[in-house]
């Protein structure tokens, strides 16, 4: 009989699985609301809507890792993962999506209003469960953090529609709305356990590195994967006309047909049937999929290299082994 073979996220999810039911609990707690019933059910179908829960998981293995015995990474995981859904929440109504983990968004099934609203709050839940801790260290990288998503997010709504983004502005883009929650995650654990610096920075690094090749793949993804892999439709940031990094690398070594074809679909908006067909082959055709794929892999790479500097300890490996796991889906 063949063996069954477990990832790295699920090994993670084994080796804390009691940390992860009390993460759990103290989420399911917090986002209740004695007056305002809405705030639960719209916080509910996207924190139960199957999502892995990476992030806290990563504040969880870092503060392992260090060896903290307390109870006050389970905190902070869970101020990642409220920080996480608000953004969510509010993502799907800047980009107007419809499907998020499988799943009818939010704004959808209520309204924008309820969306924007219920993200707020979740942003006030994580800034109160930060400041149970007591660290003024970790209230100061989870507000950072904080205020790097949105500035990341501003940020893409003017790198967006606009084929002059360069690689450099897309990897600002991608250190904010993505990197720094991930950095973020890795690092608090560390300081909650009290970690000398040297590892402290070391798996600030691993988290920043492991986020860029995280939305690297997920950018690749909506051009060549399934909705099954990435939990939206695909195609979306095509009609969204989001300039990522597959959409930056065909357009620098594109024909002036191709460009005055990008220039049409992602300046102009004027998309017509064929064309994320059309944007697939001329991304393959200049190999912009495959050099896309070759920076994931780099950053990957970056991830597992600061893991060097981190205490031994069994969850090292896994989270080693999570940094191929998340480009894998581009193989």
């Amino acid at each position: 009989m063949k063996a069954l073979h477990i990832g790295p996220q699920e090994r993670l999810a084994a080796a804390l699985a009691g940390d992860l039911v009390a993460v759990n609990g103290l989420i399911r707690d917090r986002m209740a609301s004695r007056h305002a019933p809405r705030i639960p059910e719209v916080t509910a179908h996207l924190v139960e809507a199957g999502g892995k829960r990476l992030r806290p998981m990563l504040t969880l293995a870092a503060a392992r890792m260090c060896g903290y015995a307390g109870t006050d990474h389970i905190k902070l995981a869970a101020t990642v993962e409220f920080i996480h859904t608000a953004t969510l929440l509010h993502d799907d109504v800047v980009d107007e999506s419809e499907r998020r983990r499988g799943r009818p968004t939010a704004n959808l099934l209520w309204d924008n209003k309820s969306s924007v609203l219920v993200g707020d709050y979740l942003f006030a839940r994580s800034f109160q469960l930060m400041v149970e801790t007591g660290s003024l260290r970790v209230l100061d990288i989870l507000s950072n953090a904080a205020a790097t998503i949105a500035e990341g997010e501003v940020l893409q709504l003017t790198a967006a529609r606009n084929l002059a983004t360069d690689e450099d502005v897309y990897l600002r883009v991608v250190r904010g709305k993505t990197a720094a929650l991930f950095s973020a995650a890795t690092e608090a654990g560390a300081v909650i356990a009290g970690a000398p610096d040297a590892v402290v920075q070391a798996l600030h690094g691993y988290g920043d590195a492991l986020g860029i090749a995280f939305q690297i793949a997920d950018d690749l993804l909506d051009y060549g994967g399934t909705e099954a892999a990435i939990g939206k439709n695909t195609g979306d940031d095509f009609r969204e006309r989001k300039v990522t990094l597959p959409v930056i690398k065909a357009v620098a070594r594109a024909t002036p047909e191709e460009r005055a074809f990008w220039l049409r679909v992602i300046e102009k908006g004027d998309q017509r049937d064929g064309d994320l067909a059309e944007a697939r082959r001329i991304m393959a055709r200049h190999g912009a999929t495959e050099a896309a794929r070759n920076e994931a892999m780099l950053w990957a790479g970056r991830a597992k290299a600061a893991l060097d500097a981190a205490p031994a300890h069994p969850l090292r490996a896994d989270l080693h082994d999570l940094a191929d796991y998340v480009v894998a889906r581009l193989l």
